[in-house]
């Protein structure tokens, strides 16, 4: 395995993992929720009376940032992912994603970054095996295919 040093930045990682932590702890302390996805997707199907407004705000807000971004600082720019994958591949892992992300009660965000934070057993669970499957997804990608 080889690492991208060219494409290594630490320091808009750790600036985006504050802001997601500053956040989480905001979101949890004005509205007594978790800032998960899943959940907060999830909460729109069927939405409920007075609940609608926010989700979807906050959903556009994950959808408008990149632009917002480049607005911001053009140097960054706007670079689509490169995924060297089949739509149909993508499409599965999509949606083995979504069934994990069902079965496992919220997704990376919910319990890897708000969980995690409020020590809860549960959370702890669903991160350590979010991280197996990856890790046991790119071995077998990698070796056998």
């Amino acid at each position: 395995m080889t690492l991208d040093w060219n494409h290594f930045s630490p320091g808009p990682s750790l600036a985006g993992g504050l802001m997601l932590g500053l956040a989480s702890a905001l979101f949890i302390l004005l509205n007594g929720r978790i800032l998960g996805i899943s959940g907060i997707l999830g909460g729109l199907m069927p939405p409920r009376r007075g609940d609608i407004i926010w989700r979807i705000s906050f959903l556009l807000g994950l959808l408008c940032a990149p632009w917002l971004v480049q607005l911001v600082d053009p140097v960054w720019g706007l670079q689509a992912p490169r995924i060297d994958a089949s739509t149909g591949t993508v499409i599965v892992a999509g949606l083995l994603v979504g069934l994990g992300t069902r079965y496992a009660s919220g997704c990376t965000s919910g319990h890897g970054v708000c969980g995690l934070s409020r020590l809860s057993a549960r959370s702890m669970v669903a991160t350590g095996v979010f991280m197996a499957t990856g890790l046991a997804t790119v071995f077998v990608v990698q070796h056998i295919f």
